[in-house]
């Protein structure tokens, strides 16, 4: 039912305070009885410019929410003991990520470890009377840099190799091992103790895994050489001390996400086919413990699934797939490999089953929708009900608009999918600026979210239509069309986004003369290549993108990813004159639309260096320029004051450059 006209009036378009002002919640888990779920709720502190996350409990059947945790530092992580009378989580509170315990029918928290440096995940053992945990580790122990350091050490750092650094933290000297903690222990013993990161850093999911009693734990890392040139995750299983270790795939592509069924019969994972390519489809294994067979459960399915979840009956798991610009859950039949649909519409993710209950839980958005904690049933997905609230007095305030999908005929006579939103208080008789705004990855998609960053109602907020096109390359399509863009940056996406523009061109409430366009990652890459080969836009904004393919290519960390774009790395001329072809830094003779750049220092995926390329060349040829630079920020932005910044710094730009004249 509407709301009343008068509370419509009174809504507000959203700004950056009232944006920041909203909870995130993430995490859910579920009670093995299906009648509690635990989950954290992150809002963020402009004061101390972090984010304040807190563990809550709610009622399944009631939704009544309440928090658990408190006091100083973040809280993280919730997991259920098997008997469901324990919550265990990971805080911050003594100043170190360490392992906590709380009674959930009363009592205080008690920390469990005191790991030096604290830890970064943890599992419960199948009997509640162990746990598992993941830390970082010196390694070697004694290296090279600390024996020519001696007593008088440094800040400095020393390597030999490839993937020395990682998304944002160096990585040189340290690995991630599993350790395994009796009740009667604080700090637990190494059972990984391997020249590896295991679980693996890279490509994974959730890569730890134990079977019904306990006996068998399975984990994901890559056994290969040349890490930085190769996606092979493999799945290994081995004793609950870490002996007796053996490989169970010996695909040379990624596998990862083992998943024991309840009943240990089966072990499920997630696995592709082509060797060093990050984003090819995922498809389900079924690997039989007793006599080794293997099935392929979605061999036929052209779609790839991101994460899957056994049904307590061990008789079907639960899939989520990203689907035209949804994430949807389906049910696929162990017996059969039968897929039914669950739950479609925005973006559903983090299921969790109820052991001992055909009861789901999950995070649920849509565009105009921050998550909250829905449930439904596992066996037809009835029941769908949303079980939190924490969002809906705030959201109640707010003139928030629905997406609307378009579509068109684009590259190689492809069907091409986009989003329009349309700014609070629309009037078909106006005419409005539009922010056309373009996706990284490369092989990713614009969805039916409610973005962290990219938030599709903060840029409506300030009048503007909001597109963006799903070109050749996105996923939830198909694997062909997810594939078309490799070797292929520069053409078929782009021809796609201006065909795209002329199909909105075409609305009479569009103002073509006032059209900005925006991007992060690719994203970024595809404004600059833009820049050089269209004046359709008054303003453009590049976050994190790539400049020049071959400098970005000797500066990232995973190497498999240039490589597999491009056709190999840039020692190989077939792959460097492809890199040259689809260079934006060959074209900045053409640049001539006013631009912001925005770029972190702590960005290792897409070095800092190719913004600053880009930036000198725009103020070489006198273009207008403005760059955003974060000491203390990634390939994203995260921190609550820098994101204020973000927000105020980008839309600013866009509209100066797009006022009415």
């Amino acid at each position: 039912m509407a709301p009343p006209l008068a509370a419509q009036a009174a809504r507000q378009p959203i700004n950056v305070e009232r944006f920041l002002a909203l909870k995130t919640l993430s995490d859910p888990q579920v009670a093995p009885d299906g009648k509690l779920v635990a989950f954290t709720v992150s809002e963020p502190s402009l004061d101390q410019n972090r984010n304040r996350t807190r563990v809550w409990l709610a009622q399944v059947e009631s939704g009544e929410a309440w928090e658990v945790t408190s006091g100083a530092g973040n809280e993280r992580a919730p997991r259920w003991s098997p008997d469901g009378r324990v919550l265990a989580y990971i805080s911050t509170r003594d100043g170190t990520a360490q392992i906590w315990q709380l009674p959930v029918r009363g009592g205080e928290p008690v920390r469990v470890t005191s790991v030096p440096g604290g830890i970064s995940d943890f599992w419960w053992s199948p009997s509640g009377k162990a746990y598992f945990y993941t830390a970082d580790v010196d390694w070697p122990a004694e290296s090279e840099l600390k024996q020519r350091e001696g007593p008088y050490t440094t800040q400095a750092r020393l390597w030999t190799d490839l993937m020395y650094r990682h998304w944002n933290e160096f990585r040189a000297g340290r690995r991630q091992h599993l350790f395994r903690l009796e009740a009667s222990d604080s700090t637990g013993a190494d059972i990984t103790p391997l020249d590896r990161d295991v679980p693996t850093l890279a490509l994974g999911g959730r890569d730890v895994a134990f079977s019904q009693f306990g006996t068998e734990v399975a984990v994901v890392f890559n056994p290969d050489t040349a890490l930085a040139l190769s996606t092979n995750n493999d799945i290994f299983v081995m004793g609950p001390d870490g002996s007796s270790r053996q490989v169970l795939t010996t695909n040379p592509a990624n596998d990862h996400s083992p998943a024991y069924s309840p009943d240990s019969r089966y072990i499920a994972y997630l696995a592709m086919n082509t060797p060093g390519f990050e984003a090819d489809r995922q498809h389900v294994m079924l690997y039989e413990r007793a006599n080794g067979r293997r099935a392929a459960l979605t061999s036929d399915w052209d779609l790839s699934v991101s994460a899957i979840t056994w049904t307590p009956d061990s008789r079907a798991l639960i899939a989520e797939v990203e689907e035209r610009g949804e994430l949807v859950l389906y049910r696929i039949e162990i017996g059969n490999g039968r897929r039914s649909r669950l739950v479609s519409g925005g973006v559903n993710r983090g299921v969790r089953a109820a052991a001992r209950s055909d009861v789901m839980v999950f995070l649920r958005e849509q565009a105009n929708r921050p998550a909250e904690i829905w449930v439904a049933g596992t066996s037809s997905g009835g029941g769908l009900r949303q079980v939190t609230r924490l969002n809906d007095e705030a959201v109640a305030q707010l003139e928030l608009t629905a997406l609307e999908p378009f579509r068109f005929v684009g590259a190689l006579g492809d069907s091409v999918s986009g989003w329009l939103m349309k700014p609070p208080g629309f009037d078909e008789t106006r005419r409005y600026p539009l922010i056309y705004l373009v996706h990284g990855g490369p092989q990713g998609a614009w969805r039916d979210e409610w973005h962290p960053r990219w938030n599709y109602a903060m840029f409506a907020a300030r009048g503007y239509l909001v597109a963006a096109v799903n070109f050749h390359g996105s996923t939830g399509y198909g694997q062909k069309f997810t594939n078309s863009i490799s070797q292929h940056w520069g053409d078929y996406p782009y021809e796609d986004l201006m065909r795209g523009l002329d199909v909105l061109g075409a609305r009479r409430y569009l103002d073509t003369a006032r059209i900005a366009a925006a991007g992060a990652s690719y994203g970024g890459y595809m404004i600059y290549w833009m820049a050089g080969h269209t004046t359709r836009f008054k303003a453009l904004v590049a976050h994190d993108g790539m400049f020049n393919p071959l400098s970005f290519a000797g500066s990232t960390e995973e190497l498999w990813f240039p490589s597999h774009e491009f056709g190999g790395t840039q020692l190989a001329p077939a792959a460097r004159a492809v890199m040259e072809k689809w260079s934006p830094a060959n074209y900045v003779g053409r640049w001539s639309t006013p631009m912001l750049i925005v770029h972190s220092e702590n960005d290792y995926r897409v070095d800092l260096s190719e913004g600053l390329q880009a930036f000198t060349a725009l103020r070489l040829r006198a273009v207008p320029a403005k760059f955003l630079y974060f000491p203390d920020e990634d390939h994203f932005v995260t921190k609550p004051r820098n994101r204020r910044l973000w927000w105020g710094t980008v839309l600013d730009w866009v509209e100066e450059h797009l006022e009415a004249p």
